[in-house]
């Protein structure tokens, strides 16, 4: 399917979503919701196409990424405003995100010397032995609405370059990021059928996972949708990397500079108003004196957050997605009220002044907060921080690893030992070390641990690389000489 015609022109479509500005609650554009048939389609093109490209030298597919990356870097600042627009991130955190991702592109113009093989000469007498790094054919990737630029860039440009063909659907929420990277993309010279906007809801979803000529799929998503794709796929005889939901907390020790972890604590659990799988929506303190520090501390800088649209640049924190969403993270609250907790901090009854449908919400605060509570137990994904109070650190790591989620986690401390166990202590799949958000550069892999991930692979880096392609070893002799019989026995290097 040509990419530049999947959103502006798709007859055979008969549903479609509104995509809103969350920061005024307007609908400002349509999507067309794909059926069964029209994901069909773009298979059949992904597949034709991959017969050509999968032939293409992998320095010439690595070329084409390259001339992607350049026009990238021209367009950052539209392709954030984009996201700012149909996500309500403010502008400086799209700008982030553009650029983590835009990382990842620079990874993946490196990837032919990822694809080269082992070679092992005379294995056996007149016998030799190499591997090679061969594509699976059309793969396709399922991407959530919270960060519409980054993620796709974690699949697409690693599996493309790997020399796969793609069928990319993003959420419906926010797609026009995904449609403006295909753009570039063919402006680049990426050969029509390599990559595919499929947009729509659960039935293109439902079609993509069943499809036979898909071979792998990827995404990033809630926890109950990633066990789905994954059973749904790995069923239907895929090979799947299914990301799933998290609960990342931060234990602050009683060493801890107090200021840094404040800060710490502020940019991670209210930036992109939450909305991030790697956001700390716990703080673990040591100690009832670090605890009431660090209440002390975030309390004024909570209620002073500018909370308002992308287009003020003076917004610390944008709307979330949806008014659902909204309406979902308040029952939260209301919930977290009910079960006991402490509301230091309520930011349930903000609005924002000539944004008053907006969907906006003001940073929270628990203290106070326990382990049989709603609100610690399940991902929130909004602007909401508890506090935990632990005696000691043997139990604030109990804490995480007995959670059910393993994405992400941090330590602010400035004892060394510490750090070091907590790093080998902890079953999480990420970890920072006075660093909030441990996400990891584009030529390390992301993925979490425990419900946090479904598979065995995380994405990008080398193991984005391994995840895109099989491995093939030969074994191979020229003869020599007369035929010298047949053997029955199991081959043997002796």
């Amino acid at each position: 399917m040509k990419t530049q015609s999947t959103q502006k022109k798709n007859d055979d479509s008969r549903r479609f979503g509104d995509v809103y500005n969350p920061a005024t609650g307007k609908v400002i554009n349509r999507v067309p919701f794909a059926s069964k048939a029209e994901v069909n389609k773009a298979v059949e093109k992904a597949k034709k196409a991959f017969e050509g490209w999968s032939e293409v030298p992998p320095m010439r597919r690595a070329r084409i990424m390259f001339r992607f990356l350049e026009l990238l870097n021209k367009n950052a600042d539209e392709l954030a405003r984009i996201v700012s627009t149909e996500h309500g991130k403010v502008m400086v955190d799209a700008q982030g995100e553009v650029q983590r991702g835009i990382e990842i592109i620079e990874f993946a113009t490196g990837i032919p010397s990822f694809l080269k093989g082992e070679y092992s000469d005379s294995v056996g007498t007149g016998v030799d032995s190499y591997s090679t790094r061969q594509p699976l054919g059309v793969v396709a990737g399922i991407t959530p609405f919270n960060f519409p630029a980054m993620v796709p860039m974690w699949m697409f440009p690693v599996a493309i370059t790997c020399g796969n063909t793609f069928i990319l659907k993003p959420s419906e929420r926010d797609p026009s990021a995904s449609l403006f990277m295909a753009e570039l993309m063919k402006e680049a010279g990426l050969p029509d059928g390599v990559l595919n906007i499929v947009n729509g809801d659960k039935e293109a979803v439902d079609a993509i996972l069943t499809h036979p000529d898909i071979q792998a799929v990827s995404f990033v998503g809630s926890t109950p949708i990633a066990e789905y794709i994954y059973k749904t796929g790995t069923d239907n005889g895929k090979r799947v990397q299914a990301l799933g939901g998290a609960k990342n907390h931060m234990i602050i020790m009683p060493d801890a500079d107090i200021a840094q972890a404040s800060d710490a604590l502020m940019g991670a659990a209210f930036g992109s108003a939450g909305e991030r799988c790697m956001a700390i929506s716990v703080a673990v303190a040591v100690g009832d004196k670090v605890a009431d520090a660090l209440v002390a501390n975030l309390t004024p800088r909570i209620k002073a957050l500018k909370i308002g649209p992308c287009t003020d640049k003076q917004s610390d924190m944008g709307p979330l997605i949806t008014k659902q969403h909204r309406d979902k993270v308040r029952g939260y609250i209301d919930q977290g009220v009910k079960e006991g907790a402490k509301l230091v901090v309520d930011g349930r009854h903000l609005s924002v002044k000539g944004h008053e449908e907006g969907y906006f919400l003001g940073g929270c605060l628990f203290d106070q907060v326990t382990s049989g509570m709603t609100i610690y137990k399940e991902e929130i994904f909004g602007p909401v921080l508890s506090l935990v109070r632990a005696k000691s650190y043997a139990e604030a790591v109990k804490l995480i690893n007995d959670h059910e989620y393993g994405n992400g986690t941090a330590i602010f401390t400035n004892d060394g030992g510490a750090a070091r166990n907590f790093a080998r202590d902890i079953k999480v799949g990420m970890v920072g070390i006075n660093v909030p958000l441990p996400v990891p550069v584009a030529f390390h892999s992301f993925g979490g641990w425990k419900r946090s991930l479904f598979g065995d692979v995380h994405m990008h880096g080398q193991e984005g690389v391994r995840f895109y392609t099989r491995l093939k070893t030969i074994t191979a002799r020229w003869p020599q000489g007369p035929a010298e019989g047949a053997n029955y026995h199991f081959p043997q290097n002796k």
